[in-house]
């Protein structure tokens, strides 16, 4: 009963237990009925070779879309926090005080200052949330009763390379971007600016954040981490791969070898003594 309770309640060996199944059932019965036919050493090759090429084929499927058994998602890596004044940034490209006067949509020495409406700035935001509030700096955000408000988002970098460009006529401009398997630094910068302490009254909604402009703004520089989301299925599909072209070569082996049997003149029985 105890071991029935632990299958019921536990995910982790209810799902073991299912895939063991699922994987007996499957490859122990396509080996069972293929050993009946061509006997057992020939029936392993045969069912080896087939399961390692199904898994080279999901592999490539996982690789090319990004799907199945994935590593870790991209996401913002904090570099620095800067308080009052960007030109005592230990990053080199972040040392730039002109950003401040940057308009929306204008680039300043490669950096580029994103709308509001820029879904790029919603998500670049929101790390810089968690950044600065897990630094102990802040320790809430957004418009009701909040200590700080983001005021401007700065881009710069990520282009993938080689991007190869040409036209292609009446559908204009298109990039060959399938071989750009490198990539320039990403970098982002969120300014923070803190905001005036206003009492709650009972009953009431919070007050609307305004910013504090006797206090110096906060600077997060991050630096985009590209994750691992395809290693996975890279590794899935070359190792299967492998495996599957190791098979194959020993069926065709196995195949010469039957051939060159078969072609030999026959021997009667007892012509030899």
């Amino acid at each position: 009963m105890h071991h029935l309770l632990a299958f019921g309640w536990f995910p982790e060996i209810k799902g073991i237990t299912v895939v063991l199944i699922a994987f007996v059932t499957l490859i122990g019965g396509s080996y069972l009925i293929v050993a009946t036919n061509v006997g057992g050493r020939l029936g392993m090759l045969l069912v080896g070779a087939a399961l390692f090429g199904w898994i080279m084929s999901m592999g490539i499927v996982w690789w090319s879309y990004g799907i199945g058994l994935k590593g870790r998602e991209p996401s913002w890596k904090p570099k620095e926090i800067i308080t009052g004044d960007l030109a005592l940034a230990s990053t080199p490209k972040a040392r730039n005080t002109e950003l401040l006067n940057a308009t929306v949509d204008s680039r300043v020495a490669g950096w580029i200052k994103l709308r509001d409406d820029d879904p790029k700035r919603g998500q670049t935001v929101a790390s810089a949330d968690a950044i600065i509030q897990g630094a102990g700096i802040f320790k809430a955000a957004g418009a009701d009763g909040a200590e700080y408000l983001p005021v401007a988002v700065f881009d710069e970098g990520g282009e993938r390379w080689p991007n190869l460009s040409f036209n292609a006529g009446k559908f204009g401009k298109t990039n060959f971007d399938y071989i750009a398997f490198f990539h320039k630094p990403h970098l982002a910068i969120v300014e923070l600016q803190p905001t005036v302490k206003q009492k709650t009254e009972p009953g009431k909604a919070p007050p609307i954040a305004v910013i504090d402009t006797t206090q110096p703004a906060r600077y997060v520089v991050m630096e985009r981490d590209l994750g691992s989301k395809r290693q996975p299925s890279v590794f899935i599909t070359l190792g299967s791969g492998i495996i599957f072209i190791i098979l194959c070569y020993m069926l065709h082996q196995r195949d010469k070898i039957v051939a060159a049997n078969r072609s030999r003149a026959l021997v009667p029985a007892g012509a030899g003594d």
